[in-house]
């Protein structure tokens, strides 16, 4: 008799639930942002004249995530006016993923936020590098099996990258 409820309730269970769906209607679609694309124009003409990162959301992320994977040089962007480090030239797929790193940042209100930058420099070092290494070739444009673009991709639609 105990069996014969338990398979009961499972059954309803799964009806039930498989019955759910998830509501997306109010969830906004990625939409390119036409600040961000600006922005990103203007970084690859070497245009970009201010000297701060720009006031972007997070609902720019999905338009800067398509340039992450840049590896055109750019010379003109906004630097950290207290490093001590001068960087002349960036990737602009680095750059694009320290604008998002800023964006998160600003939108928790950060402690460490200088201006709008969210570090020194837009610059990789390799954590198991027993001093500090500096990366400038394209080691920070291999592939990481760890990371998918699809799971990037759910991050900033689920607006997780906050």
């Amino acid at each position: 008799m105990a069996m014969k409820k338990t398979i009961i309730i499972f059954i309803l269970s799964f009806v039930i639930g498989a019955g759910c769906k998830k509501d997306n209607s109010n969830d906004p679609e990625p939409i390119d942002s036409p600040v961000a694309e600006n922005y990103v124009a203007l970084l690859k003409s070497n245009s970009y004249d201010s000297g701060n990162l720009p006031a972007l959301s997070y609902t720019d992320i999905s338009t800067l995530l398509k340039y992450r994977n840049e590896t055109m040089v750019i010379t003109n962007f906004p630097h950290n006016p207290i490093s001590s480090l001068f960087a002349p030239e960036c990737k602009l797929g680095m750059y694009v993923l320290w604008s998002i790193e800023s964006i998160r940042a600003v939108e928790i209100d950060s402690e460490y936020l200088i201006m709008r930058f969210p570090s020194q420099n837009p610059i990789l070092a390799l954590r198991d590098a027993n001093e500090l290494k500096l990366v400038h070739d394209n080691t920070s444009h291999e592939p990481d099996p760890r990371m998918d673009s699809r799971i990037i991709q759910v991050l900033v639609n689920d607006n997780k990258l906050k």
